[in-house]
């Protein structure tokens, strides 16, 4: 069973929704997101990423940070640039993106399910991270940004998606990046129990982007729970803010990888250690590999391919036969000393969302050495490995379009 749960949305005024939306706080830097919110006093940023309104960040204490997102999210209530709806509602959340649309329901997600492991998990969180987002839920007393959730399909939440949203959108914008946003407010208590009631056979949830704020939603529900004279399953802390899109709309692409060196090998033994593994072909000009078990390799300013010699690891275990693995195991870990990408520095991780030209800069400024492109992972393979109660390894997905923050507050 999954429980959907209708709430009051904090949103913006419709005059004022394009202006607010804006990226998740996760894929900006503090001067990125400074430059994108300069000149608009209304930007979420401004909550989201609070610390661009403190020009002696980061000589700051993370305290102050949280408490300037605070004193930026009232101050938006008080200018009444964002409002409460009056009763509980669901809403439908658009987006389009180079031809392709995706529809979600936005609600709020149970975390005593997603603590009995029933809204499932596919990558682990770093506890510096997580730390850092249960401070902001907690000062803030609200879930700013929404986490990205996947179902697997059903016609029947189709057919109501597709009904409601043939009416008039509450907000419709293009943001800055070419992407459509659109949002339609379902107020109709019978409408509302319908979708809820269209949920309730769906066997599992699948977090698919926002682990850190689902874990950090969860945690800061536990010290809510301690101090709560009369704690109870109803209580607007005991869900978190979420968009539920069916599986066959999403799109992941890949989520490339790039070394600062060769571990102490001159280019000569790298390749020669390499091809222990792999096959590898001359001017891969594709730059992009097409099926599993292929790899594309920008190294000295040449494309290879690099095809795995073996056939996928017969195992029970769904993660090992993942390309990504594969990568890790055979090449990063053993031949260039990657030993735990989480915490290796020599190690980092690009969005496929930047191109196979951002993998040719990185390398061409001899910032890094070496970079490998892979096939996606697909959705299948994430809900089976969730599915499985297993993890992926890190920077698996790279989810887009992203979801932006603003639209939707959850008040807890």
């Amino acid at each position: 069973m999954a429980l959907i749960v209708p709430f009051r949305a904090l949103r913006p005024e419709r005059r004022f929704a394009a202006g607010i939306a804006a990226p998740p706080y996760d894929v900006l830097d503090a001067e990125e997101a400074r430059e994108i919110a300069g000149g608009n006093p209304w930007s979420f940023l401004h909550v989201e990423k609070s610390e661009i309104d403190l020009p002696d960040y980061p000589r700051v204490e993370e305290g102050l940070v949280f408490t300037t997102a605070a004193r930026n999210l009232e101050k938006m209530r008080r200018e009444h640039v964002l409002f409460q709806d009056p009763t509980p509602r669901l809403y439908i959340y658009a987006q389009e993106m180079a031809g392709r649309r995706q529809y979600g329901v936005v609600a709020g997600v149970s975390v005593r399910e997603y603590e009995a492991g029933r809204i499932k998990k596919h990558e682990h969180t770093r506890a510096d991270k997580e730390r850092e987002r249960i401070g902001h839920v907690d000062a803030v007393s609200a879930q700013t940004g929404p986490v990205f959730v996947a179902y697997r399909k059903r016609e029947d939440i189709d057919a109501i998606v597709s009904r409601i949203v043939q009416g008039p959108p509450e907000y419709d914008f293009v943001a800055s990046d070419g992407i459509a946003h659109q949002v339609w407010v379902i107020a109709d208590p019978a409408e509302v129990e319908r979708l809820t009631t269209a949920f309730e056979p769906v066997p599992a949830l699948y977090i698919a982007d926002g682990h850190h704020r689902a874990s950090a939603a969860a945690a800061v529900a536990r010290r809510r729970r301690e101090r709560d004279p009369a704690p109870s399953p109803d209580r607007p802390y005991e869900s978190f803010l979420a968009v539920l899109f069916p599986h066959d709309q999403l799109r992941i692409m890949a989520y490339n990888r790039v070394v600062r060196d060769l571990h102490g090998l001159d280019g000569r033994d790298f390749l020669a250690r390499v091809v222990e593994n792999f096959h590898i072909g001359a001017d891969f000009t594709d730059r992009t590999p097409r099926r599993r078990g292929e790899f594309g390799m920008y190294l000295d300013g040449a494309w290879r391919r690099l095809v795995f010699r073996e056939e996928p690891p017969a195992s029970p275990d769904p993660v090992r036969s993942l390309d990504v693995s594969i990568l890790q195991d055979r090449l990063l870990g053993p031949i260039l000393g990657i030993g735990d990408p989480r915490t290796e520095s020599r190690i980092d991780f690009i969005g496929g969302i930047r191109g196979m030209e951002e993998l040719e800069r990185l390398v061409d400024s001899r910032r890094f050495a070496v970079a490998f492109s892979l096939v996606p992972t697909t959705m299948e393979e994430l809900m089976t490995v969730a599915d499985a109660g297993l993890v992926m390894p890190p920077k698996s997905t790279w989810f887009e379009p992203k979801l932006r923050s603003g639209l939707f507050v959850h008040l807890i």
